[in-house]
């Protein structure tokens, strides 16, 4: 099945809200086989709803549109879709009597007038129930079996009726045995892309027929791997095999599957092992230290943590000399590793992780250019620092200097025989290392 997205709302074109809607349904419907042929996004305007959704289903075999089913002025959609269909709009009392026992029920008075227009439906419609807001959808469909869904804009309300009730209705209408489109992504860091694809050769085309997407971003480069219109058995299959075939050209890059987050596997690993963490930040502010905190449950493993900013600070709290801050200054490999073991000691934790370096704009020197981080690690009786050169604005160095050290400890777990959710092993962990140094300019010390 073949279908289109059409987005409705002046908001998403002026660049005030992000489209997440149109993602959100391709990977839910991908599953069942269904493929999205085209993404559109119009006004506010009747007559350019009806244009887009009308050149769609020409196009395809449905629609889903999303957006202008509200109360408001600028809720055109249904009217200029129902037109499509050739349908009048008609009030529908079951649903007016719904929205004034709402609006009585919750807020102890009448329904507004302006509310009074989401209870009109274009004649003949299937209504699509909303138990996730006061909008109700809408299914129009024609004689030679083309329809539209019509689905509001308020991403928790798109997402409940998909689940709700657009998706059963769609699965009735696709074989059991029927092709899907499945993907499989692994999530690699600390490696660039263009390093990433230089290791994988020949596979960075595609492996076994199956094509192979390069997604870069704060936290690395997925690698989706996308299986198109298989049995949903060989599917699994084939993306499975192409998995380990790219796992053994790179698997001591890679920590984990889908959307799972580092730092969440990190402290996977450390309850398993009984493991508390304390970090020290200087230019990630706290960054580290609210990825781990926002898992639930992370206080089975995170003791606390220190923001040295500044030297005094340092100094203060984390027992840095006074005299390496003045020799080599606060970026750097002597200060790194100072800072994870004083926050170790002061908390009493089995890991003490630091991070200092320069996010700018400014402060960067020919020497120290902005980008340059220095990650500190204290554990197990051995102390490490590894040197990176991130690039990107204030706001991303920060936050890829965070996953450079959650980095650093998952490949410490990795040297120690922890289990690696990514694949690599205790003998690939010195080659990642050294692979790391000649590829992006890190360099590791350990003392």
């Amino acid at each position: 099945m073949n279908i289109e997205i059409v987005a409705i709302g002046d908001e998403l074109l002026l660049g005030f809200t992000i489209n997440t809607n149109a993602a959100y349904l391709a990977r839910q419907l991908a599953p069942l086989g269904i493929r999205i042929g085209r993404s559109t996004t119009c006004a506010d305007d009747a007559r350019a709803i009806s244009a887009a959704v009308g050149e769609a289903l020409e196009r395809s075999d449905g629609v889903i549109t999303t957006g202008g089913l509200g109360p408001t002025a600028d809720d055109k959609s249904k009217p200029a879709v129902a037109s499509l269909f050739g349908r009048k709009m008609v009030m529908h009392a079951d649903i007016l009597a719904a929205l004034e026992a709402r609006w009585q029920n919750r807020y102890g008075h009448p329904l507004p007038p302006g509310n009074r227009q989401q209870a009109l439906m274009p004649e003949g419609c299937v209504v699509l129930g909303n138990n996730h807001g006061t909008a109700p959808g809408v299914w129009l469909e024609n004689e030679s079996g083309r329809w539209v869904a019509m689905l509001p804009g308020v991403p928790r309300e798109v997402r409940g009726m998909l689940a709700d009730t657009l998706l059963p209705r769609l699965r009735l209408r696709i074989p059991k045995d029927a092709p899907v489109i499945s993907t499989l992504t692994l999530r690699s860091t600390g490696i660039a892309e263009s390093a990433l694809a230089d290791r994988l050769g020949e596979l960075a085309a595609g492996v076994d027929g199956l094509p192979l997407a390069f997604l870069p971003g704060n936290d690395g480069v997925d690698l989706r791997l996308t299986a198109w219109s298989l049995p949903r058995e060989v599917a699994a299959s084939a993306l499975a095999t192409a998995a380990q075939r790219i796992r053994e050209r790179v698997g001591q890059w890679i920590y984990g599957e889908a959307d799972e987050d580092l730092a969440h596997l990190i402290l996977e690993q450390c309850v398993e092992r009984r493991l508390t963490i304390a970090v020290a930040e200087s230019c990630t502010g706290g960054g580290l230290g609210s990825r781990l905190t926002a898992i639930p449950g992370s206080s089975r493993s995170v003791l606390g943590g220190v923001i040295a900013y500044a030297n005094e600070v340092k100094i203060r709290e984390l027992g840095v000399g006074p005299d390496v801050l003045e020799r080599v200054g606060a970026v750097s490999e002597e200060v790194a590793l100072a800072m994870a073991s004083g926050v170790r000691e002061r908390f009493g934790a089995g890991v003490g992780l630091s991070i200092t370096g320069i996010a700018g704009p400014d402060g960067g020197t020919p020497e120290k250019p902005v980008g340059t981080v220095w990650v500190g690690l204290s554990m197990a009786g051995q102390d490490m620092a590894v040197r990176g050169l991130l690039p990107g604005n204030r706001s991303e160095i920060r936050y890829r200097a965070a996953q450079m050290a959650l980095d650093q400890l998952r490949r410490r777990f990795v040297a120690l025989g922890f289990a690696a959710p990514g694949g690599a092993s205790e003998s690939t962990h010195a080659a990642s290392v050294a692979s790391r140094s000649e590829r992006i300019g890190w360099t590791t010390r350990v003392s």
